[in-house]
């Protein structure tokens, strides 16, 4: 699937099943929420934080996958909403950090540990 698919599925799915979008500030607050269930996922997956017992984790790698669509979700909703294509303002995005960024990784010696 694009993102403009991705778009347009959400778009129709919102219409149709989710009756209508919450309102942009609803949302935003969504997406900072679901940005928070990865964040805690990601702690205890990858980080230093271990599960409590209350945790139904069942298989965790799941549930980070399922956080992380509900993240996209929300924001495809909030570009649909203001009226961004994601599809054009990631093309652009890739090519101001192409711009910017093209020799700044190569010469930083934390991510090449041979030099420096």
């Amino acid at each position: 699937m694009e993102i403009r698919q991705a778009q347009q599925l959400v778009d129709t799915w919102i219409n149709t099943i989710g009756v209508r979008y919450f309102n942009e500030l609803t949302n935003m607050a969504l997406l900072v929420e679901e940005v928070g269930e990865v964040a805690r996922l990601i702690a205890r997956l990858y980080g230093e934080q271990s599960f409590k017992a209350s945790d139904q984790a069942g298989n965790a790698q799941e549930a980070l996958s399922d956080e992380m669509a509900d993240v996209l979700f929300v924001l495809i909703c909030l570009a649909n909403q203001t009226g961004v294509d994601l599809t054009a303002a990631l093309e652009k995005n890739l090519e101001k950090k192409t711009r910017r960024d093209s020799l700044r990784h190569l010469q930083n010696p934390k991510l090449n540990p041979g030099e420096g």
